[in-house]
């Protein structure tokens, strides 16, 4: 355990970021399965309104650094193809 103060803050500080870290992942995470369950079901409306969301949790994820940005770009690549072999 750390004695300085500064050391006791750093880890009460990197406890809170960790906690938000593992939010923002996990709601990543829902809205690409959520997203994927519509195009394996083959519900157009539903997987273009998921689709929007899905775009929008990895741009933010990206932004703020939890997936590396060539990482988002693939994934909207692979989500966008998806996407439009269903409306084809």
């Amino acid at each position: 355990m750390a004695n300085i103060k500064s050391a006791k803050k750093r880890i009460l500080v990197i406890e809170a970021k960790t906690l938000r870290n593992k939010m923002s992942r996990s709601q990543l995470k829902t809205a690409i399965k959520a997203f994927e369950k519509a195009i394996k079901d083959g519900d157009k409306a539903v997987a273009q309104e998921k689709y929007v969301a899905v775009i929008k949790k990895i741009d933010r994820a990206a932004v703020h650094g939890l997936i590396h940005k060539n990482c988002a770009a693939r994934k909207k690549s692979q989500f966008t193809k998806a996407l439009n072999a269903l409306n084809a």
